[in-house]
């Protein structure tokens, strides 16, 4: 899924080919993309585009009028630019944005449609989509940790909540706790002050290099090579690759459809953290540390 810094670079691409720019229409190929009936989605239709924002993980184009047309692209939802029209049969395509200047549609890979566009009214109605988390890179250790501290969550879960944080998903999470040298399953309020400091500056650390990073390798362009795993990446995606920083292979733990990657020398002290399959299925001889992992894999 697409995250905070992903989502920036998109505004930014989105922004400068838009704004000022007239939405000649808006075609919708799925039925399950559009998630709101009024205001309806034509009238937008004619419109200047006067602002782009982000709004979480989520892309709030604004016309005149007052409208927002608000996209969630969610797991696999990617974006497209071009100045001609795409190839509308697609099935794919889930819906596509005629500019006075160019095309912007929304793909989506698989089955599954995830993706959504909401057409809203004022600031109000954008305010309703809006989860209420914190923006990470707009508040100070101290309100961060407040928001932290505001449940008692693991770690993980407390930054992919975007009712806690906004626009930080399972990926760059990773790369946060990585950083900070802390494990995903520390409980929120156990943290010390010491903990929540140096969890505020890899947050802030991760997110500003990820999305210069971003920034620079679209060089202007649209970006086309939106993706969640990334070779440069500590972490996140890299099970069984060695950790930048010491050397010891990723591990992860495995839930639902996600899963999460850490290093255990670096963040847990050398304790391996319970992946729910294995160890239903291992029990009592699911490995507890690093050495009794290699210790399994010599037998």
């Amino acid at each position: 899924m697409p995250e905070l810094p992903d989502i920036s670079v998109y505004v930014e691409a989105i922004q400068s080919r838009v704004v000022g720019h007239k939405l000649v229409r808006t075609i919708v190929k799925s039925p399950f993309i559009l998630r709101s009936i009024a205001p309806p989605i034509t009238a937008s239709g004619g419109k200047l585009v006067r602002e782009v924002r982000r709004l979480g993980k989520q892309i709030a184009i604004g016309v005149e009028g007052g409208l927002w047309l608000v996209l969630h692209l969610m797991i696999a939802g990617r974006l497209h630019w071009k100045s001609s029209a795409p190839k509308l049969g697609s099935r794919n395509i889930l819906v596509a944005f005629e500019f006075d200047n160019g095309w912007l549609w929304l793909t989506e890979a698989g089955t599954q449609r995830r993706a959504a566009l909401r057409v809203v009214e004022g600031e109000t109605g954008l305010e309703s989509l809006n989860a209420g988390g914190i923006e990470p890179l707009d508040v100070s250790v101290e309100a961060f940790g407040v928001a932290l501290r505001s449940s008692n969550h693991t770690l993980k879960r407390s930054l992919t909540d975007p009712h806690i944080f906004s626009g930080i998903g399972n990926a760059y999470s990773d790369e946060i706790l990585h950083r900070a040298q802390l494990s995903p399953v520390a409980m929120t309020q156990k943290l010390s002050d010491d903990e929540v400091a140096r969890l505020f500056d890899a947050t802030r650390t991760t997110l500003l290099e990820w999305t210069d990073r971003l920034r620079a390798e679209s060089a202007g362009e649209f970006p086309e090579n939106v993706t969640a795993f990334r070779p440069e990446m500590a972490v996140h995606g890299r099970y069984r690759q060695p950790c930048p920083r010491c050397g010891a292979k990723v591990q992860r733990i495995r839930y639902a459809s996600n899963e999460t990657n850490y290093c255990a020398k670096c963040q847990t002290g050398g304790r391996l953290l319970a992946d729910r399959a294995l160890s239903r299925l291992m029990h009592e001889d699911w490995p507890r540390t690093l050495d009794e992992l290699e210790a399994l894999k010599t037998r």
